[in-house]
């Protein structure tokens, strides 16, 4: 009887955080998009005076009505989220499509592994018509949609395809893992986990990327000769030099280094390359140099797996509650085979987390993006760097007047007129 009590208990007291925890969550991102709205439209009838003779007051506009629309729009998608997540919990949702494939299925790891898929495609067919509204409807006002129809189509088929082909094996051997390797599963699943995005890391650029994009080597002899020289200059080698035509999904820009090790290239955006002299494109690449060169990457990798380790720890622990279940609202199977389910549930909470752990590590990225623009300042040009900078975030209707408190939580890279001061300040 006592056993019993304390688990109601528990049972309640987790229903209780949880409830607790998702409201304090969207009410906070609620109250961060309604000040990111009222300053950005305080602030759309003037250029702010240190951008008076760059930017245009037509595309300040741009960019702040650009901004109020993608977080008005960001606030339905929240609500949606946070009520499918209830949906889910709380209201029984998974536990009745647990239930129902049992009754059909039975227990076993193919069970399991259809209760994920079935999560991931219903999920995604929910969440379809704002991923279709965002690309035709919001980029298409904006004039930043070059997609059509068919091709989203095709993408889709080819994301599809490779869940199935990648993830449908990944997660059958996680599963099986979980239920087959003891009560210290979590460390030999972290381990398959690390292995299988290094693996990611090496093949992405190679072998996935190119099923979506075009990489053709540069041509340029000019832009070539220039990041050729700089690559050296620097100490740094890469696969090649590729330019890929992002222009046929999106008039956005952007520049990249992908791949690990000795799979390393460096991409431009055709998009890119039609708007930045080459100096400015120097200075692009030296920004993303400088990133290599304070080891910002393998900080993050090294970070991202220190982190998994302890929500795989924690998945561990709570997938032998059995309050951990039932205080989400489900009922599991008494005869066990719940990893499914400990993975989906923990995959919902974990979120929750984030929404109050975020900030940290978006000061973090902040600092690195302030110690690259340094590292690139001084291999190539001030000015350079702040000219290109200033055409990317208008050319991306970056709004210049963002909201503080919502920098401080969100942004992983300084607002324009933070960083273009800065750089400018320490230009030679």
């Amino acid at each position: 009887m006592t056993e019993l009590f304390a688990s109601n208990t528990a049972s309640l007291t987790t229903t209780l955080i949880f409830a607790v925890a998702l409201s304090l969550s969207l009410l906070l991102k609620f109250w961060l998009a309604s000040r990111q709205i009222r300053h950005v439209a305080q602030h759309r009838t003037a250029v702010p005076p240190a951008f008076v003779e760059k930017v245009s007051l037509t595309a300040h506009q741009k960019a702040a009505d650009y901004t109020l629309t993608k977080t008005r729009f960001g606030m339905l998608e929240l609500a949606w989220g946070a009520a499918l997540t209830l949906v889910w919990t709380l209201l029984g949702g998974l536990s009745e499509l647990n239930q129902w494939l049992l009754g059909w299925m039975g227990q076993g790891l193919a069970q399991q592994v259809t209760l994920l898929g079935a999560f991931v495609v219903i999920g995604g067919v929910l969440d379809l018509p704002f991923t279709l509204y965002q690309t035709f409807v919001i980029e298409e006002r904006f004039g930043f949609n070059k997609t059509r129809f068919t091709l989203w189509l095709q993408d889709m088929a080819k994301s599809l395809l490779l869940s199935v082909l990648i993830g449908l094996p990944f997660v059958t051997l996680v599963l099986w893992m979980m239920g087959a390797t003891g009560p210290w599963w979590w460390l030999w699943v972290w381990g398959v986990w690390m292995g299988f995005n290094l693996l990611a890391l090496l093949i992405y650029p190679t072998w996935i990327a190119p099923l979506f994009n075009k990489f053709q080597p540069l041509q340029d002899p000019q832009v070539k000769d220039r990041v050729t020289q700089l690559m050296a200059r620097c100490g740094f080698t890469s696969k090649g030099f590729y330019v890929m035509d992002g222009s046929k999904r999106s008039a956005h820009a952007n520049a990249y280094f992908t791949g690990f090790g000795a799979s390393k290239r460096v991409v431009f955006y055709d998009t890119l390359l039609a708007q930045l002299s080459p100096d400015e494109v120097d200075a692009v690449l030296a920004h993303e140099l400088g990133h290599f060169t304070h080891r910002h990457v393998i900080k993050r990798i090294v970070s991202m797996f220190a982190l998994s380790l302890i929500g795989f720890m924690a998945l561990g622990w709570v997938s032998q509650q059995a309050w951990f279940f039932t205080g989400l609202g489900v009922v599991p199977n008494l005869n066990g085979g719940n990893d499914a389910l400990a993975l989906l549930l923990f995959m919902m909470v974990l979120p929750l987390a984030g929404t109050f752990i975020g900030p940290v590590f978006a000061q973090l990225s902040r600092k690195h993006e302030f110690e690259a623009d340094a590292y690139a300042v001084a291999q190539t040009s001030g000015s350079a760097l702040a000219g290109a900078l200033l055409k990317l975030f208008e050319d991306n209707a970056s709004t210049l007047t963002p909201d503080p408190v919502y920098v401080q939580f969100y942004y992983s890279h300084p607002p324009a007129t933070e960083r273009l001061g800065h750089i400018l300040g320490t230009a030679h």
